[in-house]
């Protein structure tokens, strides 16, 4: 049972990434004994709560060039900063809204300021986004998150009499999607840093069977009672929330207040920079490429290139399953890193079967020739594909270094070949290893 569990692992394996990579819709129709048969493939989508929030519909995430998207224009407000520091701003309102859109799952936007005489504005380009709406709303809210009590000899609780205690979302460390482990609804749980924890166990302490209104941009979320001295730096927000309004709330909060008020002046879609002229060329090149490579390893190695084009096919169908989970937005440039990674996904299949030429010249037998190929193999096979990794972290910079890269295409670039290089080595060590065992290994 143990010998077959390597082949029982891969088998699932390759049918999970199947499944997962399927097309949205796909229409199959054909005839067999004279009956007609017709369904359609569809890739499924995933939502999850518990034991943590995940959402995905599997599809393929597309950048602006290849799908086109939505480009807002927003005017930020200076009348309150000083013309010095007026750009500094801008910088900062411009950093806050990427770290919204990043956390909203936008990956691959466009942001750029510019000045016009006075004006201060920042153009956000969001490709193919489901909710546009949605996502212009998080970008436009300021996010000020404060706490607010009854003054001191009141007992009426009015929020036109609330007064703003001393702690704020300033003191905010983290928030999160929970569930209510009474009602099992969504709320969203607060992290305070260590001064935050402090001042809100004061806070509650001083308003023990008070209400303590929890307020966004001014306008109150909940005014819970508080039972008793809350220490430990944590709260929760329970207004009846969505799981979608409380995921909105919690990339709201993570991401900041912006450090000026913002005016969203225009809206417009914008088409693809490729056309699909383009497109198809680049994945055609993709396929005569995947074609040539397949049929050198058969011509090269016989049966053992067959296996090895397994393996590919494995390779490919795991990384466009990884795709569709993470998700990866793909782009022209993203698109060359993968179509470049399968020429580089047969690498260490060729330096095996080499290596087990030699093996069996000095006279091993076969199944001994394999494991010996494999393991001399490595060595070589690991220091070229880390040398290639640590080329991948330079060019995606994940840092954020002044005096690298910070374009997004060539980042989608380095994101692809990275996930390719990492597949490829398990395809070719772990897959095409335990294929070979299954199907070549008695001869």
């Amino acid at each position: 049972m143990k010998k077959r569990q390597p082949i029982i692992f891969v088998i699932a394996l390759i049918i999970l990434a199947a499944v997962i990579s399927a097309p949205k819709k796909y229409p199959v129709n054909f005839s067999i004994i004279g009956k007609e048969i017709k369904f359609e493939l569809s890739s499924p989508e995933i939502h999850m709560t518990r034991p943590f929030v995940f959402d995905r519909t599997l599809n393929i995430k597309q950048g602006l060039d290849l799908q086109g998207g939505v480009e807002v224009t927003l005017s930020a407000d200076m009348k309150d900063v000083a013309e010095s520091n007026r750009k500094d701003a801008l910088e900062s309102a411009k950093e806050v809204i990427a770290r919204r859109v990043d956390l909203f799952g936008i990956a691959e936007p466009v942001i750029n300021t510019k000045q016009i005489g006075s004006d201060y504005r920042i153009a956000v380009a969001l490709p193919g986004i489901d909710d546009p709406q949605a996502a212009l709303d998080l970008i436009g809210q300021t996010a000020q998150l404060t706490f607010s009590e009854l003054p001191a000899g009141t007992d009426s609780a009015t929020y036109a009499n609330l007064v703003p205690t001393e702690l704020s979302g300033k003191d905010l460390q983290k928030a999160t999607v929970q569930f209510n482990s009474q009602t099992g609804k969504p709320e969203v749980g607060l992290q305070f840093s260590e001064e935050g924890g402090n001042k809100f166990a004061t806070i509650t302490e001083r308003n023990v069977n008070k209400p303590l209104a929890i307020m966004l941009d001014g306008m109150p979320i909940s005014a819970p009672v508080v039972q008793q001295k809350i220490e430990g730096g944590k709260a929760s927000i329970n207004g009846n929330f969505t799981i979608e309004d409380a995921k909105k709330l919690v990339v709201t909060l993570n991401a900041g207040a912006l450090p000026v008020p913002i005016q969203i002046i225009e809206q417009k879609n914008i088409a693809p920079t490729l056309g699909a002229d383009s497109i198809t060329k680049s994945l055609r090149a993709g396929f005569v490429g995947l074609g040539v490579v397949a049929l050198f390893m058969i011509l090269m190695y016989g049966w053992l290139g067959f296996i090895a084009d397994l393996g590919l096919i494995v390779y490919g169908l795991l990384t466009l399953s990884i795709y569709k989970l993470v998700p990866i937005t793909i782009t022209l440039p993203g698109l060359a890193g993968f179509i470049l990674s399968i020429g580089m996904a047969v690498d260490s299949n060729i330096l095996v079967f080499e290596r087990m030429k030699e093996e069996i010249r000095k006279g091993h037998p076969w199944q001994e020739a394999m494991e010996l190929g494999f393991g001399k193999a490595w060595d070589s096979i690991k220091d070229a594909n880390v040398a290639s990794l640590i080329t991948t972290f330079i060019l995606f910079n994940p840092l954020d270094w002044s005096f690298l890269n910070s374009s997004g295409m060539v980042r989608g670039f380095a994101l692809t070949l990275f996930l390719g290089i990492v597949i490829s080595l398990f395809t070719g060590i772990v897959v095409t290893r335990t294929l070979l065992r299954t199907l070549y290994g008695r001869k």
